[in-house]
């Protein structure tokens, strides 16, 4: 992980087999399911992994175990939100970083950044779901955008506090000069889908990049 991140002119979009990142008692963040609508592998129609079309068995913390044997989070860890008293009226807390080396932080921050006697705010995402309906071919699954599919979501530049990637630039009490960090934000994304920064290739799972392991690649969610 890149102890001295640096943000890119263009952003990184996360792919199946890559780690977000990992939170600090060590899970993973991976948001992305390897599931596609008629199986059609890296197709727009990509199933949400949340959006209940598909059942992952998720647990309480919107985690699970993969076929692999890796246990991730593919929503709010609200176990290990609610062990670091994360709530709207407590505190600013990190929660992880990213495969980038920025840090990730849950909904709520210190409005002033640093002082708590400032109180909180909640940082919303600026995703919404669209209207209308699907296409309806032989490839595109029809039905009304009701979050089922990654692509039931478009991003609106300035609608709410965060950027493209559920970041923002701002200070923490970890970082009083001003850093750039993600969030987990309660609606979607919920856990970021692209970075900012250049992620670190051992973060790729799939056999690939200079820090991959020879032999078999583990299996997808």
């Amino acid at each position: 992980m890149p102890l001295n991140p640096r943000l890119k002119e263009q952003i990184t979009e996360l792919e199946s087999g890559w780690v977000f990142g990992v939170a600090i008692n060590g899970v993973p963040f991976e948001p992305l399911a390897a599931e596609w609508y008629l199986g059609a592998r890296n197709s727009i129609w990509r199933y949400e992994a949340l959006g209940g079309a598909v059942n992952l068995g998720v647990d309480e913390n919107y985690a699970h175990v993969q076929p692999g044997g890796k246990y991730h989070y593919h929503g709010l860890p609200i176990g290990l939100l609610k062990k670091l008293g994360v709530s709207e009226g407590a505190d600013s807390v990190l929660v992880g970083w990213a495969a980038d080396g920025f840090p990730i932080y849950g909904p709520y921050i210190f409005r002033n950044g640093v002082d708590s006697s400032s109180g909180l705010k909640e940082m919303r995402s600026s995703y919404r779901l669209k209207t209308g309906a699907r296409a309806s071919d032989s490839n595109a699954p029809g039905g009304l955008f009701d979050g089922a599919f990654v692509n039931d979501f478009y991003y609106v530049d300035g609608l709410h506090e965060l950027d493209q990637c559920n970041g923002a630039f701002l200070k923490t009490p970890e970082f009083p000069k001003g850093t750039y960090a993600y969030f987990l934000s309660k609606d979607w994304p919920i856990i970021p889908r692209c970075f900012r920064g250049r992620p670190d290739s051992s973060f790729n799972k799939r056999g690939r990049g200079r820090h991959a392991k020879p032999g078999k690649r583990p299996a997808d969610c």
